[in-house]
């Protein structure tokens, strides 16, 4: 079974951030509403059928928490208006037969990587969506990420394991050790000061992981950093841990569901979101033969 499994706040928040703050006649915001309408509208379009999820945090990781209560602390307040559209946008995910996925105190990433770990073993292609560094360590030949179009890049793009060797410069497998040494300022995880991707990616193919390179801290090159290594043992300890995804909680599979054409119609003339019903009628009639 082909599976979709999306990062909702991530993708979130780059719809939100892409578009102009448009609203609805009454002032409603849509903004967000509208990107994300488009983006689960192409990824439906995308090896059709498949089942898939949308995973939301909720009220943070106690995990990452325990580990580094500073996890995330450099985080900005979540814009008021993006606030207003989280309902609309977990209801959207529903009409479009994405199952969404929360858990109290679990980070929606750990979720995420857990139901990867379940749906292994049963075939198919697994798509993981979102343009955060910590999935590159799922990607494997069955599993694949794909990232959303940027500023730079208006593409969809996947990562297989070499795509991820490509971008950063380790397999997969070194992920978690890259950015236990590099860091991660997104989710305020200080990495190594002055040991940038070239450096780590090179210690990473000398010594192989995290372990070798403490152990042999005093044959690293640049030779600056032979203290460096051997005082930050603790840092780099806690910081594999933190961006080490867990891959053991329970989840559910999600299932192969059409959308919901009418209350997508629905849906959308109440947000007044025109443009996007044209587009969800040409998608209804190309994938599914249905004139609405």
């Amino acid at each position: 079974m082909d599976c979709f499994l999306i990062d909702g706040f991530n993708l979130g928040f780059r719809c939100f951030y892409a578009m102009p703050d448009l609203s609805r006649s009454d002032g409603f915001p849509t903004g967000a509403l509208h990107a994300f309408f488009q983006s689960l509208l192409r990824l439906s379009a995308m090896d059709a059928p498949h089942a898939g999820a949308v995973f939301f945090d909720k009220g943070g990781s106690a995990r990452h928490r325990e580990i580094f209560p500073e996890y995330k602390a450099n985080r900005e307040e979540t814009p008021e208006s993006f606030k207003r559209q989280l309902p609309a946008i977990r209801d959207l995910c529903g009409l479009f037969g994405y199952e969404t996925v929360s858990q109290e105190g679990v980070e929606a990433d750990d979720l995420l990587a857990s139901t990867v770990e379940k749906l292994k073993p049963l075939g198919g292609t697994i798509t993981v969506v979102s343009a955060d560094k910590d999935f590159a360590q799922l990607v494997c030949p069955r599993v694949r990420q794909l990232l959303p179009p940027n500023s730079r890049d208006k593409n969809w793009t996947p990562l297989d394991p070499i795509g991820v060797k490509s971008k950063f410069g380790v397999p997969p497998a070194q992920i978690p050790a890259f950015l236990a040494i590099v860091g991660d300022s997104a989710d305020n995880i200080p990495g190594i000061p002055g040991a940038g991707p070239k450096t780590a990616a090179k210690w990473l193919k000398d010594y192989g992981d995290i372990d070798a390179i403490i152990r042999r801290h005093d044959w690293l090159k640049p030779e600056k950093f032979r203290v460096v290594i051997r005082e930050s043992e603790a840092l780099l300890r806690r910081n594999l841990e933190l961006v080490t995804l867990k891959t053991d909680f329970e989840v559910e599979l999600p299932s192969q569901k059409a959308p919901d054409f009418p209350e997508l119609v629905k849906f959308l003339e109440e947000m007044e979101m025109k443009k996007s019903l044209v587009n969800l009628r040409k998608f209804a009639k190309d994938f599914y033969k249905i004139d609405l």
